[in-house]
């Protein structure tokens, strides 16, 4: 025979109940529902929990040892893995902005590529920038329309003062 399943559970069964009909993952409905079956005595022993809960003893036990070293809240936790560090700093992402904002702004991606390494000393592709300027921060490069060399100087400005005014 088995022995006996002893977890002292802190939680009220109204509680976990309450929780267990709030909780919007799979994850959390499992982990609630486990302790929530320990709690009211329905199951007493660890392989039939595991058999119930439709996972490996093992795992079984890993939550409860979760749940006895930091309670609920570390049973509940979401762990997240800390993925790749962003290329741009946050200092030279504001940077940026600030320089993108400014009116001369850029001409290019490629004077974006030089301002960067020169002023934060960033070795950063075209494809990146290209990302970060476009996707991220939503910016477009103030570039004037291109002139004709043919083109008189201040053509431009008499055609504006000779051009009829709208109603």
């Amino acid at each position: 025979m088995a022995r006996q399943l002893m977890v002292a559970i802190a939680e009220s069964a109204e509680s976990l109940e309450q929780q267990l009909k709030n909780s919007r993952t799979a994850s959390q409905k499992e982990r609630l529902q486990m302790l929530w079956w320990l709690k009211t005595g329905q199951i007493t022993q660890h392989q039939i929990l595991a058999k119930r809960l439709g996972r490996d003893g093992s795992t079984v036990t890993r939550w409860l040892q979760k749940y006895r070293q930091g309670g609920l809240s570390e049973l509940l936790a979401v762990k997240s893995a800390p993925g790749k560090l962003p290329h741009l700093s946050p200092e030279a992402l504001a940077g940026l902005q600030k320089r993108l904002e400014q009116p001369p702004g850029f001409k290019s991606y490629g004077e974006i590529v030089e301002w960067l390494n020169e002023t934060y000393q960033l070795n950063l592709t075209y494809p990146t920038v290209y990302h970060w300027v476009h996707y991220r921060l939503k910016a477009k490069l103030k570039v004037p329309r291109p002139k004709s060399g043919k083109q008189e100087p201040n053509a431009d400005q008499r055609f504006k003062k000779t051009s009829p005014q709208p109603c």
